[in-house]
């Protein structure tokens, strides 16, 4: 399919659905904040956008944290960086969940060839870091700061059931969103595929490449990937899946970067407070 063979509701309908995607993350984030001070959502909005922007060039968007952080006075950053990590979790939480069942059902169904040799790399890994992990928790370091850890689950204790109920629904609907964006993408393309398997690998793709350690601006790269494979399987060919990947990521993390340019050139950091 060419672009131009794109009609111009076909085009709103996935703007739409970018804008929708992009309201249920800054409306999470707005949410999360309330906890601790109010903001508006025009203040959320730059936030979230100016962060992604920040985070492009950082593995796993790790620049999220600190740039989100800025927005606020310094006595309040410590907070403000938790809240993110709730958010995120949040959100893994669910790409998790739906990747789980998604990816259980696509092995069961498509029977994929794994590299055998890559999956023992991965958990040998895995291992070595949970056993890095024990130690560090024995270590005198880790006892000193066990009144610092309790104290953020305190912190995270305090957060209202209301509040993460929201930013769970966010998540969710968020999740479900660009899900049927891709899947939406896939039919405009011609891709004649019943909608439960697409479904199931477009959240086999997603979990996995949510665990493989990525910057943000190369994530395409990461997904297109993952997706040719799976989708491989199923009989889409590799330019269609490619051209979804790159399309989904020009949509929703492309555009909002370049409004969230323009926040970060506006954004002067808070006066501290004496």
């Amino acid at each position: 399919m060419k672009f131009s063979s794109i009609s111009s509701i076909s085009v709103i309908i996935l703007l739409f659905l970018s804008i929708s995607n992009w309201f249920f993350e800054i409306k999470k984030w707005q949410t999360l904040v309330s906890s601790i001070t109010e903001i508006s959502f025009i203040e959320a909005k730059a936030q979230s956008l100016g962060a992604l922007t920040a985070s492009l060039w950082t593995p796993n968007r790790i620049g999220d944290y600190g740039a989100k952080a800025l927005y606020f006075q310094a006595s309040l950053r410590k907070k403000i960086m938790l809240l993110n990590l709730v958010g995120n979790s949040a959100q893994m939480g669910v790409t998790t969940g739906f990747g789980t069942v998604g990816l259980g059902y696509y092995v069961l169904h498509f029977y994929p060839e794994f590299n055998h040799k890559a999956i023992f790399i991965w958990l040998a890994t895995f291992i070595a870091m949970g056993l890095l992990v024990i130690s560090i928790l024995r270590t005198k370091w880790f006892g000193g700061q066990k009144k610092t850890i309790n104290r953020l689950f305190v912190f995270i204790k305090k957060i209202s059931h209301k509040i993460i109920l929201k930013v769970v629904l966010s998540a969710l609907v968020r999740y479900l969103i660009f899900s049927l964006q891709f899947y939406y993408l896939l039919h405009l393309f011609g891709v004649d595929i019943n909608f439960m398997v697409a479904m199931t690998t477009i959240s086999s793709m997603y979990l996995l490449a949510s665990i493989i350690p990525s910057i943000l601006i190369f994530d395409v790269v990461v997904k297109g990937g993952i997706a040719v494979y799976l989708f491989g399987l199923i009989g889409v060919s590799e330019p269609v899946v490619l051209s979804v990947v790159t399309l989904i990521w020009i949509l929703n993390f492309a555009l909002p970067s370049v409004i969230g340019s323009y926040y970060m050139l506006r954004h002067k950091l808070p006066k501290t407070v004496s």
